[in-house]
């Protein structure tokens, strides 16, 4: 390799290089001497993304294999139902799990449809193998996911994660297999985790019990979907339990969607008083109108985003009015229904926070976007 006269130092071209896909950095590795070297630093694969859309296949050369003992936090995108995708996605992953001491992140974003009865055992077998492997992964999300997941595992990432601290399996498809044994096995073997996305078919009254044992971490988030049949089915978690855990964790925020598999009446054993929700998501099939007054009234305090989908009516607007009335904190209010020009009136003039809204006064192409309050 030739060496340049003028060169930066390693250090600047390392935090250049972090800002590369990987088949520039491969690029770049091959220019000189000075660059291969800056191309190894460990500031450069700290922080890793990738696309599997927009790498060329075989993008795991020797280089880019060495340099896998210096990612931190991947986030992995990939389409599944291209196969070149989905093989880099798998190919990856796989080797990842030789080099996964020092893995602490690993996020795994899947866009477009993926193939029908397609159960994705190659790319759950690949997410095992590094759980399996990264004895210091912190944080796995897996919430853009297609597939579903089970039980197994749960279980191999209460095994092999114990400094884990936040885990996201809310993701959407139309089946849960998570059980919520599996959630309180991992609980006792993560004691460390302050953040979890489940399904409501995932959680019990005696995981909420173990969340709020006194020699507990702080509890910070819990993100709960309920959309497929199980959650439908679930127990109702009793509001006795949701204040014992709210007591304890008095910052405990929960982000709440509800889709349109719950019935009026599994809607109702969700929406318990003592829940600290502070984002509720509402596509129901039946009325919305009920839990839009029932966040006004119980959820005021720590209400924060809200999202409705629903058929405009003159009861739903006024409904949204109660909710801007009596939840001045609200951040985020999105509609995706034509409101009247009161309920827009309502929440500019009683939401002093509110940083974005969606309420169209008149029917729009879609997609709606939102409008930024300055």
């Amino acid at each position: 390799m030739a060496e340049p006269r003028a060169q930066l130092p390693e250090e600047v071209l390392a935090l250049i290089f972090r800002h590369l896909s990987l088949r520039d950095r491969a690029t770049a590795a091959g220019v000189c001497r000075a660059w291969a070297a800056a191309a190894t630093y460990s500031t450069v694969w700290h922080d890793t993304n990738v696309s599997c859309d927009s790498e060329p296949e075989g993008m795991l050369s020797p280089y880019l294999s060495s340099c896998l003992d210096h990612i931190h936090n991947l986030r992995l995108e990939f389409e599944p139902s291209r196969e070149p995708s989905r093989r880099a996605a798998t190919t990856l992953l796989t080797a990842l799990a030789g080099h996964a001491q020092g893995l602490q992140g690993l996020c795994l974003e899947c866009h477009g449809e993926k193939p029908l009865f397609d159960a994705g055992s190659d790319v759950l077998d690949a997410v095992h193998a590094v759980c399996q492997a990264a004895r210091a992964l912190r944080h796995l999300d897996l919430r853009r996911l297609p597939f579903t997941l089970d039980d197994a595992l749960v279980l191999q990432v209460a095994r092999g994660c114990p400094e884990l601290c936040s885990l996201f399996l809310d993701n959407c498809t139309l089946v849960g297999s998570v059980g919520p044994d599996s959630v309180l096995k991992l609980l006792v073997a993560c004691p460390r985790v302050r953040v979890l996305g489940l399904h409501l078919a995932s959680l019990s009254r005696a995981t909420l019990e173990a969340l709020a044992a006194p020699d507990r971490a702080p509890f910070a988030l819990l993100a709960l979907r309920c959309a497929s049949p199980e959650d439908a089915r679930a127990p109702a978690l009793p509001d006795e339990a949701w204040a014992a855990l709210r007591h304890r964790h008095p910052g405990l925020a929960v982000e709440l969607e509800l889709e349109p598999a719950l019935s009026a009446d599994t809607v109702r054993r969700v929406l318990q008083p003592s829940v600290p929700v502070t984002a509720l998501r509402l596509n129901l099939s039946g009325d919305t109108i009920g839990p839009v007054r029932f966040a006004a009234h119980h959820y005021a305090a720590n209400l924060r985003a809200v999202e409705v989908r629903a058929a405009a009516s003159a009861e739903l607007d006024a409904a949204l009015e109660e909710l801007a009335t009596r939840c001045a904190g609200l951040r985020e209010v999105h509609c995706f229904c034509v409101v009247r020009p009161a309920v827009l009136g309502a929440f500019r003039s009683h939401c002093p926070r509110l940083r974005s809204y969606t309420l169209k006064l008149t029917r729009e192409p879609h997609p709606w976007r939102p409008t930024l309050v300055a």
